[in-house]
């Protein structure tokens, strides 16, 4: 298992708009990361910035390359899209962070 640490922005004001559209994440999503090889996956605001910092747990990257061709997650990307920062594919913008330090 491999721990993959990132950010993403969202668009000023979107927060709350944000947490309803997790609420009520679509469970096929769901087994579709699952099924990627991603476990443990929490994402996290810093309100002042409107950063969401995200970390999950992943089998590998390899089975995660599959996901931004799946017609599903291209669906979801639109349905968050008018929230939050996208690259033109419509995809998420994504920083991938670096770890500096890790207790165990």
């Amino acid at each position: 298992m491999e721990k993959f640490a990132f950010t993403m922005r969202l668009k000023s004001g979107q927060a709350e708009e944000y947490r309803r559209r997790h609420d009520g994440i679509w469970p096929e999503l769901l087994a579709l990361l699952k099924s990627a090889g991603i476990s443990d996956y929490s994402i996290h605001l810093d309100r002042e910035t409107q950063v969401l910092f995200a970390v999950l747990w992943r089998d590998g990257e390899q089975q995660m390359d599959g996901l931004s061709i799946d017609p599903l997650m291209r669906r979801w990307w639109a349905h968050m899209a008018d929230i939050m920062e996208t690259n033109p594919d419509g995809s998420p913008a994504v920083a991938p962070l670096e770890t500096v330090f890790h207790m165990m």
